[in-house]
């Protein structure tokens, strides 16, 4: 379910202290990045934050859940997206101090990626 205008807007200004917020499509919902790196995605109501095996643990110890969607044979839980936890939803400089652990592990993400595209490229 997309992210009604109105909490996109939020979101965006929760990470403006971040550098300019790129949104793309995601899941039916909003991914957020700065430059080439998803750092959070929105769906509904709720944002998950991009995070690895770590940093997923300190999400969880504050009381984030992973990112969960049915599928045609159960459940499936995507580890690497955390929701934020709640007391930073209305608290920016609380937000940013968690898009900035998730900006961690979305950049690297984003170097695996373009490391990937290049070795195919190089095999073009």
């Amino acid at each position: 379910m997309a992210a009604d205008p109105g909490f996109l807007e939020h979101a965006r200004d929760l990470f403006a202290d971040l550098g300019p917020v790129r949104v793309g499509r995601m899941f039916g919902g909003h991914a957020l990045y700065i430059d080439d790196a998803m750092f959070a995605m929105l769906i509904g109501d709720a944002i998950f934050m991009k995070a690895d095996k770590a940093l997923a643990a300190v999400y969880a110890d504050a009381g984030s859940t992973a990112f969960t969607y049915d599928t045609k044979k159960g459940l499936r839980t995507i580890p690497g997206l955390m929701s934020l936890p709640d007391a930073a939803l209305e608290d920016p400089d609380e937000a940013l101090i968690w898009a900035q652990k998730s900006l961690i592990p979305a950049q690297a993400a984003a170097a695996e990626k373009r490391r990937k595209k290049a070795v195919q490229q190089a095999k073009a």
